[in-house]
């Protein structure tokens, strides 16, 4: 999964007073951990399941003195909304953005790999809080054609409109409250035809539970739901924890374990005969082993995958390894 990622600050480049630019180019080669477990949380985020580059985003993002700032274009809800460090040290998706809300929409949010047209105000009124709204197009890209960067903007798909709250907790700590809904119409799970309000909440925090000199232990949980007449899931909970720097000589090294569950809606379960839940455990271990270079091993064991009982539970052992180069350094 090679990211290409080209950032200017447009008032030192061409004089646009407290502008930057942001464009972001992903190629994946298609293969897929989770066509072979049949997941639905994802075991790997970073595959799509398609051969191809794309434009992933591509904004700008416009401050209005130092509290306010208005962000538009290509948009990864996920790279602000419903995301926390502690949790970013995971392979599996469902701790980058919950499963109750990555699950949903005809061509999923807009998240990786696909993006769609947005745009997003940010308010920060005080230290450590921040007021978050955005308007998306409904179906980013094509979802008969999933290779392709499309902007289309469609009456019957409608939009996305989500909003965050972010409040510190505790001592360097932060705690999420997110709404999200879409406007337009959707299949009903049981077959009996179409409706509206297509929506969800999520609650997750993050909080350091220990901070001894040299190492670091953080904590963090979420909690979401999904209406489950349009949804496979309508609860969703994970949880987990992160060591940094308990190696002595490793500062930078981090391992962690977590857990995440999704629990299948009754309408879905009726119709499909499915299991009560799919329940995914995670442990990692991630090395820093110069500036550019970082491997992280990991095993996962997945619980009834895609709650479906006549497909096996599934043990899967990878090694990760990530190089990052600052090409221009401007």
């Amino acid at each position: 999964n090679p990211d290409l990622v080209f950032e200017a600050d447009l008032e030192k480049v061409a004089g646009w007073t407290g502008a930057q630019l942001h464009l972001y180019g992903l190629y994946n080669n298609g293969n897929s951990i989770s066509d072979l477990v049949g997941d639905s949380h994802a075991v790997s985020n970073i595959e799509t399941g398609v051969r191809a580059f794309r434009l992933y985003e591509a904004w700008i993002d416009q401050k209005f003195g130092d509290a306010v700032s208005l962000r538009a274009g290509l948009y990864d809800l996920n790279s602000e909304f419903d995301a926390l460090d502690a949790s970013g040290l995971f392979v599996g998706s469902a701790h980058g953005i919950g499963t109750d809300f990555s699950q949903t929409g005809q061509n999923g949010p807009s998240i990786f790999p696909s993006t769609s047209l947005a745009a997003r105000l940010q308010v920060e009124p005080a230290k450590g809080w921040a007021v978050r709204a955005a308007v998306l197009d409904a179906v980013p890209g094509d979802p008969a054609r999933p290779g392709r960067t499309l902007i289309r903007l469609n009456r019957d798909e409608g939009a996305l409109l989500v909003g965050e709250v972010q409040a510190p907790l505790g001592e360097g700590g932060k705690l999420l409250l997110g709404h999200w809904r879409y406007t337009a119409r959707f299949d009903l799970t049981d077959g009996s035809g179409t409706g509206t309000g297509n929506s969800g909440t999520y609650l997750r925090a993050e909080l350091p539970l220990s901070a001894a000199p040299g190492r670091k232990l953080d904590g963090f949980a979420r909690f979401g739901t999904a209406s489950g007449r349009f949804n496979m899931f309508d609860f969703f909970l994970s949880t987990g924890l992160k060591f940094t720097g308990w190696i002595p000589g490793r500062d930078e090294d981090e391992f962690g374990i977590a857990l995440a569950a999704g629990f299948t809606a009754e309408p879905y379960r009726t119709a499909t005969g499915a299991s009560a839940a799919e329940i995914a455990v995670e442990a990692t271990y991630r090395t820093q082993l110069s500036p550019w270079l970082a491997v992280q091993p990991h095993a996962q064991y997945i619980r009834r995958p895609s709650a479906d009982p006549t497909v096996a539970d599934a043990l899967v052992l990878g090694i990760r390894t990530e190089i990052g180069v600052d090409l221009l350094g401007l």
